[in-house]
């Protein structure tokens, strides 16, 4: 696949777009991501959400709603044929991770290397035939809505918060009012809608849509905390019982005196060189590991095969339904992939891991340094994919 241009309007430069709109304000795209139109129709991806280890969702909503009954149902994966029969009018089905499905998609995450990869999460699939929606929401994460078949409006209103109340009893987080709609817009195939978090939404097809959803998070405190709690327990020193001053104080009393020392030398352990590898570990495990499971691949290449194959015109890309990362103190780099350190590279593997997570296509004059074993384990691992020549 030949250099995906950047999802951006050519009056708006990447740094125009972090320091104006990213989570602050939306921003329209018209034609921002050309290439995914065309590349699926919705059969593809009802096929899909039936797939045994496909992550999909559908959701129906009744015409009218009943008393004591939620207007919305749910039904998690696995989906069988059956689901699909006497729908009502209005629904629509979600599949998720579908860079997994199609490395060929992955490769449009691209389109958005102004965000760093490490904060991609996944791209979704919602398929809707005409009225379908999946109701007013908002998300807590960063999301470019990029439709890919068929057309369908979006309505943007007010900013949530913790005191947003949503319906009762529904199996969904919905909510009826979006404050002052804000944006009210058709989106056609290849247009690019960003919608930053807390930002109410609300997406009715048109006519047989789909839409990609391309979303953004960051990780939250207590994934960190979790995190970190595993790799200090390496630490041995971390083990010795603390040395505390004692004042003179009622035997059954925990004085916030005590709970204040402690707590000091905790952050000065957290603001120790110690400490910062600590956390850097913690948040690059955090932040490069999956969110769904890995499917096994069918069948793969060979170390033979794919060497055949790079010396003819195939290139070594970055797996975007995997996650490869690298985190850098000084002269320090260490690599990640999928929630794990990766130990015991030569500086020549090093090298071209680096600039694969970096986005780069090599080829096979960029690899002649690396050990062809090596090369191939990395693609049984998932960690790099095969783009064929055309």
């Amino acid at each position: 696949m030949t250099s995906i241009p950047l999802c951006l309007p050519d009056s708006i430069t990447p740094e125009q777009f972090l320091n104006e709109y990213w989570q602050k304000k939306p921003l329209l795209i018209k034609q921002g991501l050309p290439q995914l139109v065309g590349m699926f129709e919705p059969e593809d991806m009802l096929g899909l959400a039936l797939e045994e280890d496909a992550s999909a969702r559908l959701l129906t909503q009744a015409a009218n709603k009943q008393e004591g009954l939620p207007q919305w149902q749910l039904k998690k994966s696995p989906l069988v044929e059956t689901d699909f029969d006497k729908l009502p009018e209005q629904w629509t089905v979600l599949v998720q991770n579908m860079e997994q499905w199609s490395p060929e998609l992955g490769q449009l995450w691209q389109a958005f290397d102004f965000i760093p990869q490490w904060q991609r999460d996944d791209i979704m699939v919602s398929y809707a035939p005409k009225g379908g929606s999946v109701g007013k929401h908002y998300d807590d994460y960063d999301v470019f809505l990029a439709q890919g078949f068929g057309s369908r409006r979006w309505q943007l209103g007010k900013f949530c918060d913790k005191s947003t109340e949503f319906v009762a009893d529904e199996p969904i987080r919905l909510f009826d009012d979006m404050g002052e709609v804000i944006f009210d817009e058709i989106l056609e195939a290849g247009d690019v809608l960003y919608v930053p978090p807390k930002l109410s939404h609300f997406g009715v097809a048109q006519d047989d849509c789909l839409t990609f959803s391309f979303g953004c998070r960051r990780p939250n405190l207590m994934q960190i905390i979790d995190s970190l709690a595993d790799i200090a327990t390496n630490d041995s020193d971390l083990f010795i019982p603390m040395l505390l001053p004692q004042a003179l104080q009622a035997s059954g009393e925990l004085q916030a005196d005590s709970i204040d020392a402690i707590k000091d030398q905790l952050l000065q352990m957290l603001q120790s060189e110690r400490g910062s590898d600590i956390i850097r570990q913690a948040v690059s495990e955090v932040v490069s590991k999956r969110q769904y499971d890995a499917l096994i691949p069918e069948e793969t290449l060979d170390t033979d095969e794919l060497m055949q194959a790079l010396s003819e015109g195939a290139t070594l890309q970055a797996d975007y339904s995997n996650r490869l990362l690298y985190s850098q103190n000084n002269d320090d780099l260490k690599l990640y992939a999928n929630g794990q350190r990766i130990d015991g590279l030569d500086a020549a593997a090093t090298s071209i891991l680096v600039r694969l997570a970096n986005g780069e296509h090599l080829q096979s004059q960029d690899v002649m340094d690396v050990d062809p074993d090596e090369l191939s384990e990395w693609l049984e691992n998932g960690w790099v994919w095969i783009d064929y020549a055309e």
